[in-house]
């Protein structure tokens, strides 16, 4: 058994097929085999059920890949821990959602990077639910987050960074209108519904029983803040005051009594592969997101 022949194992369960395991990791797809029946022989068990088309680990492979997770992750982390005179080395590999890539993390990325050369970051961007399953799929180790919101997956943890308002953002010249009237006489650009913001917002409005008119549904906070620029309807978005203050002149209200809130986290597996690197990356965040942090 090599650490090598673990990653084969953990990349065959990753990405469900020898063949694009065998890309992931540089290899054929013989020897992606070979190295499966090489870890079988070790532990005398089958790994995978080969009456299928498609590679289904057995119960014997389920455990096999979690204690590799767990073999590859303290290696990994070795390196983050053996810095000269508490200096970070490593690669972390982060996932953020839009707002938090135009926020506070670009400040706090540049500040470990002056701090401790040696310590790279690989940056990702997406919504926060599909980020939490690349982090249970061991595509990356950490991601700047909103809380988690069900459904998603079992086994992760989270820190809490910052929070951020939820805001009603309207036209310029819209004012004097109160937030009721806005969310249902005007257009409304919705949130994505597969986002975990968008699923709140929904479950707000249901609550405060509000039909609102949905004439788009984006994915984009940068690309609905547009859309509302350009006069084409609302939206309900979540905002930090650094990035209220930055908005083109729209008319801004807060959303809900009181104001819907939401938590930004730092979220990983349980086994915290990335250690030290991704509680030094949350402080660093922290420190710039000044009074909105949460500090544990």
């Amino acid at each position: 058994m090599s650490l090598r022949t673990l990653r084969t194992l953990v990349a065959i369960a990753q990405y469900g097929s020898f063949v694009r395991a065998a890309e992931a990791v540089c290899l054929t797809q013989s020897a992606v085999s070979l190295h499966v029946r090489s870890l079988e022989e070790d532990f005398n068990a089958p790994l995978f059920d080969r009456t299928r088309r498609v590679p289904v680990l057995t119960e014997a492979g389920h455990r096999a890949v979690e204690r590799a997770r767990e073999i590859l992750s303290l290696y990994d982390g070795i390196a983050s821990e053996l810095g000269d005179q508490g200096e970070l080395t490593g690669r972390l590999r982060l996932g953020a959602i839009q707002t938090a890539l135009a926020g506070s993390l670009p400040a706090a990325l540049a500040a470990l990077r002056q701090a401790h050369p040696r310590f790279r970051v690989m940056v990702n961007s997406g919504m926060s639910a599909e980020l939490a399953i690349r982090i249970d799929a061991g595509e990356l180790d950490a991601a700047v987050t909103t809380e988690p919101v069900k459904p998603h997956p079992t086994g992760l943890v989270s820190a809490p960074l910052y929070q951020e308002g939820f805001w009603i953002i309207a036209p310029p010249g819209m004012e004097s209108s109160d937030a009721k009237s806005l969310l249902q006489e005007n257009a409304f650009i919705r949130f994505d519904r597969r986002a975990w913001a968008g699923r709140t917002i929904d479950t707000e409005l249901r609550r405060m029983r509000l039909r609102v008119q949905t004439e788009m549904e984006l994915d984009s906070q940068d690309a609905i803040i547009h859309m509302v620029a350009s006069g084409l309807g609302v939206a309900v978005i979540p905002l930090s005051r650094r990035e209220l203050a930055k908005l083109p002149g729209l008319t801004c209200l807060p959303f809900a009594t009181p104001q819907a809130q939401r938590t930004v986290v730092l979220l990983e597996r349980e086994d915290r592969p990335a250690g030290r690197l991704a509680a030094a990356l949350a402080e660093a965040i922290r420190a710039q997101a000044g009074d909105e942090a949460i500090n544990e």
